[in-house]
């Protein structure tokens, strides 16, 4: 299957990203999708430059659900990340199948703004994520908590336990 590896964070591309996720799972390239930061060609290009060893594309939306089933076809293994779970639920509802072998959507920092609510460690939902995040779970992908490859992790299950 062509994409390895589906991640929520506010960060969307950075160093982390590259020295601990991708050594855990290799992969041949990134997409990375956000409007404001497609749309921001200096953010995009500190994005692209904190990754050396493969390819970087950064997508809005719209060009994703363009975009996407190509990767999807394709040979090789890529990681999607998304900045909000509102992301993956529009191309979602585009009918893209975000499908990687085990169905799991991994989140990484959601850092606290206005009007959020904290469900873990820098791990921050306002209503509309917490909308798009029932969608995603009720589509049958298991969402996961979780910094770092050997972090702590809790599920999107045990988070609604906490917004209650």
């Amino acid at each position: 299957m062509a994409i390895s590896f589906v991640r929520i964070d506010d960060r969307v591309i950075h160093g982390q990203l590259m020295t601990r996720w991708a050594k855990e799972l290799p992969c041949d390239g990134i997409v990375a999708i956000d409007d404001a930061v497609a749309a921001d060609p200096l953010v995009s290009q500190v994005m692209k430059g904190a990754v050396t060893d493969v390819k970087v594309w950064l997508f809005d939306t719209n060009t994703a659900i363009t975009k996407l089933p190509k990767v999807i076809a394709s040979d090789k293994k890529y990681f999607v990340i998304a900045k909000s779970p509102v992301t993956l639920r529009k191309i979602s509802e585009a009918g893209i199948s975000l499908d990687n072998s085990n169905k799991k959507i991994n989140v990484g920092p959601m850092s606290a703004r206005e009007g959020t609510t904290t469900i873990g460690g820098n791990q921050s939902v306002n209503e509309e994520e917490i909308s798009a995040f029932n969608y995603l779970a009720d589509a049958g992908n298991h969402i996961e908590f979780r910094r770092v490859p050997d972090g702590p992790l809790f599920t999107w299950q045990e988070a609604l336990g906490k917004l209650k």
